[in-house]
């Protein structure tokens, strides 16, 4: 019974407008890219989840098909956001090149992230 719930729960949207947000949520040590993104339904490792991302000011939403690979739970120590990081799965890599290149200049700062 949990692959329905999984199905309702498994269609993520996600809006950043700041590159500040941006680099707090995208998850660089990721093979092929991720995203942290903050949500309080539960879900576990490796569920299969579907993403509509808006970055900045784009009109069109990026479709992302993902799997879960890190959790923040509620309560989470150092008063992180809950929610989860999102692996791009499959896909041609757009959404990684396009966050990539907003955050040129910025991905090797050390301020602290979403999940590290």
């Amino acid at each position: 019974m949990s692959g329905a719930q999984g199905a309702r729960n498994g269609i993520l949207s996600l809006t950043i407008r700041d590159k500040a947000v941006l680099y707090a949520a995208y998850m660089p040590f990721i093979r092929d890219g991720g995203l942290f993104v903050p949500t309080t339904k539960p879900y576990k490792v490796g569920d299969e989840v579907f993403m509509l991302l808006t970055l900045m000011d784009e009109p069109e939403k990026l479709p992302i098909a993902g799997k879960v690979v890190w959790i923040t739970p509620r309560g989470a120590q150092s008063n992180r956001a809950a929610g989860v990081g999102v692996q791009f799965v499959g896909g041609d890599g757009i959404a990684n090149k396009k966050i990539e290149s907003y955050l040129a200049g910025i991905l090797e700062s050390d301020k602290p992230t979403h999940t590290m």
